[in-house]
């Protein structure tokens, strides 16, 4: 079987990551630290403090936010559930780039998918457990 021939120094990166109903689609270069998702910038695009710290989470970890590039495209969901892919993708991403960051990237649970979905609407009710209010008379 034929071995593909990469280039190292142009050698990109690309995966996947997942939480809720968002997919991150991820494409890590080496470079100086730029982030865009969806063609603007992370900052620009996550507007709260708070994703923008979930969604650097595996760089800082690892020491690598001034290594690469990463440009990202991301589709469905919310925000939080957006922020949640990226940060899936980038650390999944990170392990293919080296073994060494899996260890750590594993302890802090960034390799592992979230499962947690929204319930679905069962008839009958007005949400997926919320029934409207019982009346014995």
């Amino acid at each position: 079987m034929a071995e593909k021939k990469v280039k190292k120094e142009n050698a990109q990166i690309i995966s996947t990551g997942r939480r809720k109903k968002s997919i991150a689609r991820v494409r890590l270069m080496p470079g100086n630290g730029k982030i865009t998702v969806n063609g603007r910038e992370v900052g620009e695009y996550l507007q709260l403090n708070t994703l923008l710290l979930i969604a650097r989470q595996p760089l800082e970890l690892t020491g690598t936010s001034d290594k690469f590039d990463i440009n990202v495209k991301v589709v469905g969901g919310g925000i939080s559930g957006q922020a949640g892919a990226i940060c899936h993708g980038i650390a999944r991403a990170l392990v293919r780039v080296s073994e060494t960051y899996k260890k750590e990237l594993k302890e802090a649970g960034l390799l592992t998918r979230d499962p947690r979905m929204k319930e679905r609407k069962k008839y009958g009710l007005k949400k997926a457990r919320k029934a409207s209010q019982f009346s014995k008379r």
